[in-house]
């Protein structure tokens, strides 16, 4: 059956509608792992220009997708089948609520007759994904596919974006309607109400020390690029919220760090002491905040100008002094009209602070035992790699090396979870290259993490996407040992791990594989890396001792215990 337009309302099943609504979005990729639940949208998909990306597991697919909105601002598309193949995503969904990511997954489901009879693989999605989703819904009338879809994509992009899961019956995909598809969704713009600039703008010149943390989504290149010029004209100082480091370019003088986890001292002060702190576009949940300790709940004591698309997330947590709903890019915009100040009392410190972030990102502030040292891959990694480089990583103390020291100067380099997730950094960095593979594409992972979605290794092979993966392998969960000796000092349980040689599973599945256990050797692997044009994957032997950038094992048991 020919694919339609709206001039064209011949009838068509639901699994057609559904792809077709696809087209109409301007969707391009869809990340899956098939099912029989849902064959009427993988045949529909033969039809179109749309790529399709089959995934070895579906929490992989779910990070693809997820990685794809984050790049793009528009829904990242995951397709999953029913029950168990539903439940693996849900790691995926957890990301993308948590992060603000717009995402769109859709569920194969049982026929509708069936329900409630406990069928094969059958799930109420609407109950299982409802907390977590931005919204939960099933289409049991093709007719109201271009309805559904449509509405699908408003509500992942619009105010704080998220995900939405539609559940697919598996009759009604093959059940024919005539119905006109829906146009286009773009996302919902707020912009400042009348007289906030204004207001903003005094608020700024009556400052003593004033700073500016940027952080959340709806971000896009130009407004990155206004916000910094904004900040030149000011000298306002600007860190970036955890993992939203690509959000501020790292070599402008007004950058001052990231505040995440390992807060550099200075900054952590500097905010402190902040008497103006404007908070564009984030929501200082509990990582950037410390745990909730850098602003007062429910009224800070700095005077606080909080800036976010969603109004639900304004006063949610924290009483704003000037509460903008507004999102980032519509901000941004209205930034150029303001004067700056002729007197900033604050521009001094803004100097220092930048060269104290220079000298707290410099590999070569921190000496970690082993014989292979993540400072000197770090070293390596910023003389090489392009500014449009991209970083992807999950979760564990081994992303404090990227996080301190990359310097992040692009928008759109950064795939991290804020939610803390293990396993993502590699299907990002698939999703990523399968979006562009043009750029450079680096994953960070240890070797727990890495093993939580490994397989995904095979997903880069199969579609010929030459990732540099670096496996930072200290035999162990390294954050849960961190805590573990912490709290409860020598007493090790649950932690350690035997790991594969990963340079040969690399090959196993046709890729490349370096094993590294020396400094000096890694700017070798690295070439051949390169060179070899296929995947990769580096695996980086470190010593155990080295649990963060600034201390060992030995030295945490002697603080617990002194």
């Amino acid at each position: 059956m020919t694919h339609s337009t709206n001039a064209d309302t011949q009838a068509r099943t639901g699994g057609q509608l559904i792809v077709d609504q696809l087209v109409k979005q301007g969707v391009d990729h869809v990340f899956c792992v098939p099912g029989e639940s849902f064959l009427a949208v993988l045949d529909a998909l033969v039809d179109v220009n749309i790529n399709v990306t089959v995934c070895r597991q579906e929490g992989g697919a779910a990070m693809m997708a997820d990685a794809h909105g984050k790049l793009t601002g528009r829904p990242g598309i995951c397709m999953v089948t029913r029950g168990p193949g539903a439940s693996n995503a849900m790691a995926g969904i957890h990301i993308a609520r948590q992060d603000s990511t717009p995402m769109i997954l859709f569920v194969g489901q049982i026929e509708r007759g069936m329900r409630e009879r406990e069928a094969f693989q059958e799930m109420d999605y609407r109950a299982t994904f409802g907390p977590v989703a931005k919204w939960a819904t099933e289409i049991d009338d093709p007719a109201r596919v271009p309805e559904i879809v449509s509405r699908a994509f408003h509500v992942a992009m619009s105010g704080r974006p998220g995900p939405v899961v539609i559940a697919l019956p598996e009759d009604m995909l093959t059940e024919v309607a005539q119905v006109v598809d829906a146009p286009r969704v773009e996302a919902v713009e707020s912009a400042p109400a009348v007289g906030q600039m204004a207001d903003l703008a005094r608020r700024i010149a009556s400052a003593k020390s004033p700073v500016a943390i940027v952080g959340g989504t709806r971000w896009n290149e130009q407004a990155v690029a206004q916000f910094a010029d904004f900040a030149q004209r000011f000298n306002l100082p600007v860190a970036a919220s955890f993992r939203r480091q690509m959000l501020f370019p790292h070599d402008h003088p007004c950058y001052i760090g990231d505040v995440g986890l390992g807060l550099n001292p200075d900054l952590l002060k500097r905010i402190q002491n902040a008497d103006l702190l404007l908070l564009v576009g984030g929501r200082m949940s509990e990582i950037p905040s410390q745990s909730y300790t850098l602003l007062d709940i429910p009224v800070p004591r700095q005077s606080l100008v909080h800036i976010h698309p969603d109004a639900g997330e304004l006063g949610r947590v924290y009483a704003p002094a000037l509460a903008i709903n507004a999102s980032a890019t519509a901000f941004a915009a209205e930034l150029s009209a303001l004067a700056a100040p002729s007197q900033m009392p604050w521009a001094k410190d803004t100097a220092r602070m930048h060269n104290s972030y220079l000298q707290w990102s410099n590999p070569e502030s921190v000496n970690p035992p082993g014989q292979l040292q993540m400072s000197k891959v770090m070293e390596h990694l910023e003389s090489v790699l392009p500014d449009n480089a991209i970083m992807a990583n999950g979760a564990g103390n081994y992303a404090t090396w990227i996080h301190r020291f990359h310097r992040f100067n692009k928008f759109a380099t950064q795939l991290a979870p804020t939610s803390g997730s293990m396993g993502y950094g590699l299907p990002a960095a698939v999703g990523a290259k399968r979006l562009w593979p043009e750029r450079t594409v680096v994953c960070f992972a240890g070797d727990g993490c890495f093993m939580m979605h490994g397989q995904e290794f095979a997903t880069a092979v199969q579609y010929d996407l030459p990732i540099i993966v670096l496996i930072v392998d200290n035999g162990m969960y390294g954050t849960i040992r961190m805590h573990q000796e912490k709290f409860y000092p020598g007493r090790i349980s649950a932690t350690d791990l035997r790991n594969p040689d990963f340079a040969a599973y690399a090959r196993a599945f046709g890729g490349h594989g370096e094993r590294v256990e020396r400094s000096e050797d890694f700017a070798a692997a690295y070439e051949r890396a390169i060179a070899s044009g296929k995947p990769a994957i580096i695996h980086l032997l470190t010593d155990p001792q080295a649990i963060t950038p600034t201390t060992t094992i030995d030295k945490l048991r002697a603080a617990s215990q002194g």
